[in-house]
């Protein structure tokens, strides 16, 4: 799994100009599935994300958490974060599960982020043409592929 975090101050995501998820300040996260991705590492991607301390504390360095803040997870399904680009110009998305796969663990990663405390997660439309507007705070931005996840 793959999970392009941002920290914003609010975001939404629309599907057929209907606000379908919204927050306020937390997290947008992209999520890509690959093939061969499990339960666990969901598991352990929503534990690492929902515990990043990358909030500013009343001493302006980033030392705080979601749960610190009262943060939410606007959690957007994204295929083209398993893309290649090695060869080409056109991406290969070969490495990407197979929709029957990835919406099962794109699920269960969301419920996941709710067990590790987050009270307010938001969704996009697994596989929907979608539309993301946002307000990057810093900006802040994160890259965690669950192969690097010790």
């Amino acid at each position: 799994m793959k999970a392009v975090i941002q920290l914003v101050s609010g975001c939404s995501v629309t599907v057929d100009n209907n606000i379908t998820g919204q927050i306020d300040r937390g997290f947008l996260i992209l999520l890509g599935v690959e093939q061969g991705d499990t339960e666990k590492q969901a598991e352990k991607l929503s534990a690492k994300i929902s515990g990043l301390r990358v909030f500013k504390d009343n001493d302006d360095k980033m030392n705080l958490s979601l749960a610190d803040i009262d943060g939410g997870v606007l959690v957007v399904s994204n295929f083209t974060l398993c893309g290649n680009c090695r060869k080409g110009r056109r991406p290969s998305f070969d490495a990407a599960a197979r929709p029957e796969t990835a919406e099962p663990l794109y699920e269960y990663f969301c419920e996941c982020m709710k067990k590790n405390g987050v009270s307010k997660v938001e969704r996009g439309i697994f596989g929907a043409d979608m539309q993301v507007r946002l307000l990057n705070d810093g900006p802040v931005t994160l890259i965690i592929d669950t192969k690097d996840l010790a």
